[in-house]
């Protein structure tokens, strides 16, 4: 039976326990207060995590972060071992990520799940990634969450048939990279993905009904994120010009001037939108999943004149102004659930991994806000509104989310 361990220190016996590896003197609270600023750069989480979780800073490694669950620890105070230990591998920092890791923690602690995550950015190279498989070998990890598209290519590149259970959690349409063959059956080998895309058919379906003389839509992307190019922009951009719509492509070239690049794009794309639809009553700017063109959401706002921005993102519509007006896609919280759910399953051993069918979200997260589409007089139709996963009323405050009553 384990207890909620309040001080570590209380007794000379506990004096030099070891937690994940890290000598243990003091409390959970205080290890992680004297080591968060080691990884606070890259590693973010929602404040509820630290509720039902333990996070664990590496003194010497500030790309790994240890989370357990709180309690994990004998009456002894001596260490217990998880059930499960899982590793979940980043790229680089996302807020993408911060919303993931925090659903998932969420779910595994909502089931009772008794497991140990170590998180590591291995910042796109080679060495740290290997490093990184080479370690979960080592402590015997039960099961790698890629997380986004970056961390997923690179172990599918280099992790085919190893011996760790892979899923993919916030990355890209695994049949249009070319990870997997279809949708319809698993891989047959160490790895199961979801997806956060939509079908873009659906998605166009969802425009039309919107706006259905739409002339113009303006795609932003940053050009360096493959995965949003392949699965998001380019047939998004076919889809539309079949249907007539001229396409403009708003393509971030250097991912680190983004803000100066899409405040000079978006002011061009409105002029040229003119031309042929003077009011912009028939023109939308579609936002990509791409971290350093949606981060950007109050330079393209301040840009855009009187056109409605989207998103494929739901996270980019949020409270305030600082918001899209719609979003119509898969939210990275939905997304995450997913995931969770494939690993849980894996880990007791229901299923093997490689029988798991690509997970697609279904229906799709839209969200409003109410307070940027009256400032545009875009009109939604009742659809969208029955069908929204969040809404946010004329004053930019949330008035629907999923899983949560909202009481004004």
């Amino acid at each position: 039976m384990f207890c909620r361990v309040k001080s570590i220190a209380t007794s000379a016996a506990m004096a030099l326990t070891l937690v994940a590896g890290i000598p243990v003197s003091a409390s959970a609270a205080e290890i992680r207060a004297n080591t968060e600023n080691a990884y606070s750069s890259w590693f973010r989480y929602r404040d509820t995590v630290t509720e039902n979780w333990d996070i664990f800073g590496i003194a010497n490694d500030p790309n790994k972060v240890v989370i357990r669950p709180k309690g994990l620890f004998s009456q002894s105070g001596i260490e217990a071992e998880p059930r499960y230990r899982v590793m979940v591998l980043y790229p680089r920092p996302s807020s993408a990520y911060d919303v993931a890791i925090s659903k998932m923690l969420s779910l595994f602690d909502e089931k009772g799940l008794q497991a140990e995550f170590t998180i590591v950015n291995f910042q796109r190279t080679d060495e740290k990634g290997h490093a990184a498989v080479a370690e979960a070998e080592r402590i015997q990890t039960d099961l790698i969450y890629s997380m986004g598209s970056q961390s997923t290519a690179w172990l599918w590149k280099n992790y085919q048939n190893g011996r760790i259970p892979v899923v993919s959690v916030t990355s890209k349409d695994p049949v249009m990279l070319g990870q997997a063959e279809n949708y319809d059956r698993g891989t047959g080998i160490n790895f199961a993905f979801t997806s956060l895309n939509m079908p873009v058919e659906a998605q166009m379906a969802y425009v039309a009904e919107l706006r259905p003389e739409l002339k113009n839509l303006a795609i932003l992307v940053d050009s360096n994120n493959v995965s949003a190019m392949e699965t998001q922009a380019r047939p998004m951009a076919s889809a539309a010009r079949k249907k007539g719509v001229r396409v403009l492509r708003l393509e971030v070239q250097k991912t680190e001037n983004a803000r100066q690049e899409l405040a000079k794009m978006v002011k061009a794309a409105v002029a040229t939108m003119r031309k042929n639809d003077v009011t912009l009553e028939q023109s939308l700017f579609w936002i990509t999943g791409s971290t350093s063109v949606f981060r950007e959401i109050e330079t393209i706002n301040a840009h855009s004149d009187r056109v409605p921005v989207l998103s494929v993102v739901p996270e980019v519509v949020k409270e305030g102004d600082a918001s899209a007006a719609l979003s119509i896609g898969i939210s990275f919280q939905s997304n995450a659930h997913l995931a969770a759910l494939y690993g849980m399953k894996v880990l007791k051993r229901e299923v093997e991994v490689g029988d798991l069918k690509v997970g697609v979200v279904s229906p799709p997260d839209i969200a409003i806000n109410f307070r940027k589409v009256r400032e545009i007089g875009l009109k939604v139709p009742f659809s969208f509104f029955e069908g929204a996963s969040y809404i946010y009323d004329y004053d930019g405050k949330t008035v629907r989310e999923p899983g949560k009553v909202v009481l004004n």
